[in-house]
């Protein structure tokens, strides 16, 4: 029996997918999984540190781990709809914002990636654990905020303001769905042990979508955000075909995001593909 750790964050989504797998409902024959929740960032860190055998991650920290860890198909979170936005106390502009202090939930994170490519200047940044960016905006510790996960469906109730949906911009600009985060896992595992932890993966979350009620308990005990409704529509958000298997347009949606990432400099470049072969 082969013991591998496994990172994901404690966020609906990942719980959502995550819950078959950890829990003996779709077995994957010769394997058992360690689980280790997380928020993001500390997932990024720790899979720099390649002390995860499995792990979600940011796509911006994935530029930075190809040489040591290839891609899932199944279980991330990419889509339309689902960006990061940029929240204000109040009505602002991005050109305004140039310069000012900007709290973000990582330095590796897709949000601030995406907000390094939206445009140059935005490099005076407060990282701080998602969850607490909000109040750090509202008490004025910082000018903006980059905003993920339930945060998107609550900044309203601490009286701020969307100054920008980075996801919707990346879409326009790019005519791709946005990748927030992946699976990946490491190569020095082999890709046959790889693929058939993919597919295990896949039905994890085919058995969540068949048994939407079983994993509420454990959804509940790990989320930030405890409201019915506010946990659903996070799952229903981030949880998707895309979950299900990235696709081509999935593969071409990351490629496009790494390789703008590479022309910029902000992560090096690459040769290996971007699955175990």
């Amino acid at each position: 029996m082969q013991h591998l750790s496994l990172g994901y964050s404690p966020c609906p989504n990942d719980t959502f997918i995550f819950y078959g797998l950890t829990h003996g409902k779709t077995p994957c024959p010769g394997v058992t999984f360690r689980e280790q929740l997380e928020d993001v960032e500390t997932l990024n860190q720790l899979a720099l540190e390649a002390q995860l055998d499995l792990t979600k991650i940011s796509y911006h920290a994935f530029g930075h781990l190809r040489q040591k860890y290839a891609l899932l198909r199944s279980g991330g979170a990419l889509g339309r709809g689902c960006g990061p936005l940029v929240i204000a106390r109040n009505k602002t502009s991005m050109e305004q914002l140039r310069g000012k202090k900007i709290a973000i939930p990582g330095q590796l994170t897709t949000a601030n990636l995406l907000l390094q490519l939206y445009d140059a200047g935005y490099d005076d940044l407060l990282i701080l654990p998602f969850d607490q960016i909000m109040d750090a905006v509202h008490e004025g510790r910082a000018a903006a905020g980059v905003i993920i996960h339930e945060s998107r469906f609550t900044y309203q109730q601490y009286g701020l303001n969307q100054i920008l949906d980075l996801g919707q911009w990346w879409e326009e600009d790019s005519g791709c769905p946005i990748p927030l985060g992946g699976i990946l896992a490491k190569r020095s595992l082999g890709s046959e042990l790889i693929n058939k932890i993919d597919s295990a993966l896949h039905q994890s979350i085919k058995y969540a979508y068949a048994h939407p009620a079983e994993p509420n308990s454990y959804i509940h005990r790990h989320a930030q955000e405890l409201d019915d409704a506010v946990i659903r529509n996070h799952i229903g958000l981030y949880v998707n075909d895309f979950s299900l298997d990235l696709g081509n347009e999935g593969i071409h949606a990351v490629t496009t995001l790494l390789n703008r990432a590479e022309e910029r400099g902000i992560i090096p470049t690459c040769e290996l593909p971007l699955f175990a072969e």
